[in-house]
């Protein structure tokens, strides 16, 4: 059986050797809990070359993984699912066991205003039927591209000339989706933290300096005011990398 990563805690009390699962545990106080998941470098990259690849460490990569199983769905904008190439996520065998009494992955929901997507892709066509691909869009999308949506995909609809994501994310949660992951990209993130339906920022901080003009973790408008966080915890590793989990200050 693999052994499973730990990472030390820094704040707010300091304890070595803390377990992946029980540093990344969703809080049992509550019943529905949105999770933002990224990873950038010291001067804010999320993505070089374009691509968000690159940037983790071995436990970050495990740690994506750990969160993938913790979910009951992931949530991700139709740019990042084309461009990162997405696909159904994978069984891990290391973290198969905190899925009880859940299908044995978390399905997709893709958020897509215009289902300009290729429904032949194995995002939809080898999505299991436990965990069918979710896609959430908006009543003006295009009819034809809906039809052909809800031959592969569950299709929400969530507002009429673009994807109201509070209502958005009602509709998962009514569906009994209420641990909820969203890996990006930085405009589904940005328009989240705007509608206010983020609870948790989970980030992972690479000790790399990448410059240029790759993606930030946020893209958009500039947030009047700017939006401040709370640090609840950080744990870190031996080869300088960080993991911090923030929450929108009260």
């Amino acid at each position: 059986m693999t052994e499973i990563p730990r990472i030390n805690r820094l704040f707010p009390n300091q304890v070595k050797d803390v377990i992946l699962p029980e540093a990344l545990a969703f809080p049992r106080a509550v019943d529905q809990w949105v999770r933002a998941v990224f990873v950038a470098s010291v001067d804010g990259a999320a993505s070089i070359a374009g691509h968000a690849g690159g940037l983790g460490n071995d436990i970050d990569m495990q740690l994506f993984a750990l969160n993938r199983a913790l979910a009951d769905v992931i949530l991700v904008g139709a740019g990042t699912a084309r461009t990162e190439v997405y696909g159904p996520a994978e069984d891990d065998a290391q973290w198969r066991h905190l899925r009880e009494n859940r299908s044995p992955t978390a399905p997709m929901a893709v958020v897509s205003h215009s289902l300009d997507l290729d429904f032949s892709a194995s995002l939809f066509t080898e999505a299991p039927r436990s965990a069918r691909t979710i896609l959430i869009t908006c009543a003006d999308a295009p009819a034809q591209a809906r039809a052909q949506a809800a031959e592969v995909a569950e299709v929400i609809v969530a507002g009429q000339s673009s994807v109201d994501l509070s209502a958005a994310i009602a509709e998962l949660q009514s569906r009994g989706f209420a641990r909820i992951v969203c890996e990006g990209g930085p405009q589904l993130f940005t328009d989240l933290m705007e509608a206010e339906g983020v609870d948790e920022l989970c980030l992972t901080r690479s000790p790399t300096l990448v410059a240029g003009t790759e993606t930030r973790i946020l893209r958009g408008a500039q947030f009047d005011p700017p939006v401040e966080l709370e640090l609840k915890t950080l744990y870190g590793t031996d080869d300088g990398f960080l993991y911090l989990l923030y929450q929108p200050a009260a």
